[in-house]
């Protein structure tokens, strides 16, 4: 685990050589077919090399939930496993790997009419709005809830305006699912002023390497808009509004760093309560070499799987 940015994908690359691993990926962007470069989805060489699960299983038109990834990671670990490897589990969506690891309410289906009327809304009056009848309704989601935070405001209100009870009720009726395997997890940290440059520096790549086109080509591919999941990914909104003309191409730049930064804050505020975890400074040292860093970041990840009894490919 780790903020964006961080380098989970490279250091699963340096796990993958060392350990028996496959790798499934736990990104709610990554999920989308034709969403490559605004997400920084690893390139088809890097994927040879080292293949991910999960990864463009969806077209960005389609809706995808927790638990359908809950039900597909499980099912691609009993497969890994059978396999004789461990699955390694990489990615920033920090909801998906709570629900992984704890299971799911058992909340009724929600009728798609209650989110589109919600999305509706959204775009009258704003998500803030929506968060502020949230905190009506469900005083606990709210509190837990960015009021930019579009997808969980969508999620709590349309599961209370469709059954009448809250999100939070039913999570507290919710009895913990027996993960029938022994986690080790890792989550990797560095300088948050790094990580804001590293930030800003991808998106200008992402900029120089085709993000704009990307997403025109998706529009006219597909039928989205803007308050569609995959539209609400960092930096997809902000492209979206650059085409239409509302943004300036500076500003742009400024509004699609900010938000990639605002996720990344977000994923730290869960990593920071998250219980069992196991963290890695990633941050260079100014004195350091690269290979070094390297190396030290190993020798630790090998510390930390001889607790669990995983031993290196020999």
């Amino acid at each position: 685990m780790g903020p964006t940015a961080s380098g989970k994908t490279d250091l699963a690359l340096a796990i993958a050589e060392k350990y028996p691993v496959e790798v499934i990926s736990v990104d709610s962007a990554l999920i989308y077919r034709d969403m490559n470069i605004g997400t920084a989805k690893p390139d088809e060489k890097f994927l040879e090399a080292l293949p991910h699960f999960l990864i463009d299983i969806c077209d960005p038109d389609q809706t995808y939930s927790a638990a359908d990834f809950r039900r597909d990671a499980l099912q691609k670990m009993k497969e890994i496993t059978v396999r004789g490897n461990i699955p390694l589990l990489v990615g920033g969506s920090m909801l998906y790997f709570k629900v992984l690891l704890e299971g799911l309410a058992d909340i009724p289906e929600i009728p798609v009419e209650f989110r589109d009327q919600i999305l509706l809304e959204a775009g009258q009056k704003g998500w803030p709005a929506l968060h502020d009848e949230l905190g009506q309704v469900d005083p606990q989601a709210a509190e837990r809830i960015h009021p930019n935070h579009s997808q969980r405001i969508q999620r709590a209100l349309e599961v209370y305006r469709a059954t009448g009870k809250s999100l939070s009720d039913y999570h507290l009726q919710q009895e913990e699912e027996q993960f029938a395997y022994q986690p080790l997890q890792i989550a990797l940290s560095c300088d948050r002023k790094k990580l804001h440059e590293r930030i800003k520096l991808r998106f200008e790549i992402m900029l120089q390497d085709g993000f704009i086109d990307e997403v025109e080509a998706l529009r006219a591919k597909y039928r989205l808009h803007q308050n569609m999941p995959s539209m609400r990914a960092v930096g997809y909104r902000q492209v979206w509004q650059f085409i239409d003309g509302e943004l300036a191409r500076d500003e742009l730049i400024e509004k699609g760093c900010a938000a990639t930064r605002q996720l990344a804050k977000r994923q730290l505020t869960w990593l920071r309560k998250w219980p069992d975890l196991k963290r890695l400074e990633v941050e260079l040292d100014s004195n350091e070499s690269e290979r070094e860093a390297e190396l030290l970041l190993m020798s630790e990840i090998r510390r930390l799987c001889d607790e669990v009894s995983i031993y290196p490919l020999t």
